[in-house]
């Protein structure tokens, strides 16, 4: 099997704007919500490796089953809204946490997502946090934060956007510290 890793926005210039014109620019600065999540090729897999200070993580990503989650990840990939991140929050034996534009926790894009909740807090998964109940009645996930589990979190489960899984890095994940940084974000289609 070939695999290529590309530039997102060669990615979405061949599979999502020639299949999918309603993505608009992904490139868009300032970042804008996805009003619609780009067609994703059933027979590819898509990943993210993400490069951290520490190591590289590859997490494989499920556009089936959060399908707008994933387009926005990819929109905010492709414009390096990852790049030099840290890792504001981690937890031992809960989760390690990134995203924020401020790198303080309360930072994003200056949008929220529609939760796409179905997926399981296993080890390793990638989610997408949001607000209480209470705070948030449409219960919509934040726009650029997420977090990757440090062991299963079943009282997460119905609760956040689950939209990836780590498949490789598992030891990189053990060992991040609140600082660590993202130094880029690669997707990968096979």
């Amino acid at each position: 099997m070939v695999s290529a890793i590309f530039r997102i926005g060669a990615f979405f210039a061949g599979v999502c704007f020639s299949l999918h014109p309603l993505c608009g620019d992904l490139t868009s600065e300032p970042f804008v919500e996805p009003s619609s999540s780009c067609v994703f090729e059933k027979d590819k897999s898509y990943s993210a490796i993400i490069h951290t200070s520490k190591g590289k993580l590859v997490c494989a990503l499920y556009p089936e089953k959060a399908p707008i989650t994933v387009t926005n990840f990819l929109q905010l990939v492709e414009g390096e809204f990852y790049n030099g991140l840290t890792f504001h929050r981690v937890i031992a034996n809960f989760v390690i946490q990134s995203g924020s534009s401020n790198n303080r926790g309360d930072g994003d894009p200056g949008y929220t997502l529609p939760a796409e909740i179905g997926l399981k807090h296993e080890l390793g998964s990638l989610a997408c946090p949001r607000i209480p109940d209470e705070c948030n009645p449409n219960r919509r996930s934040n726009g650029s934060q997420f977090y990757i589990t440090l062991d299963k979190i079943p009282f997460l489960d119905g609760e956040d956007t689950v939209f990836g899984q780590v498949v490789e890095g598992f030891e990189i994940i053990k060992n991040i510290v609140e600082s660590d940084k993202i130094d880029r974000i690669e997707i990968e289609v096979k």
